[in-house]
C-alpha cells in the first residue's frame, strides 16, 4: 500500500472510513465537494482546520484507491 501520512482509519472516527488526520472529515466529503465544483479556498473557508496538503492527500488516496485491484483467492 502507498504511504500516506495525512490519510486516517479509526474505527470509533466515521465508522473507520479514512479521514484526514483523524478529523471527521473524510476522503470522500473532499472528493465529492471537489467534483462537485467546489474550489480548494472555498473548502478550506468551510473547514479551516484543514491543510492544503489535507487536500491533495486525499485526491491522491482516491486515484489510487480507485486503481487498487482486489484479486478473488484460488483454491489449489
Amino acid at each position: 500500500m502507498k504511504q500516506f501520512t495525512r490519510i486516517t482509519f479509526d474505527p470509533q472516527v466515521m465508522g473507520g472510513k479514512p479521514c484526514i488526520r483523524g478529523l471527521r472529515v473524510t476522503v470522500g466529503t473532499i472528493v465529492g465537494l471537489m467534483a462537485s465544483g467546489h474550489s480548494p479556498a472555498e473548502i478550506l473557508k468551510a473547514y479551516p482546520y484543514l491543510e492544503e496538503d489535507d487536500l491533495q492527500e486525499a485526491l491522491t488516496y482516491a486515484a489510487w484507491r480507485v486503481e487498487e485491484m482486489e484479486l478473488p483467492l484460488v483454491q489449489s
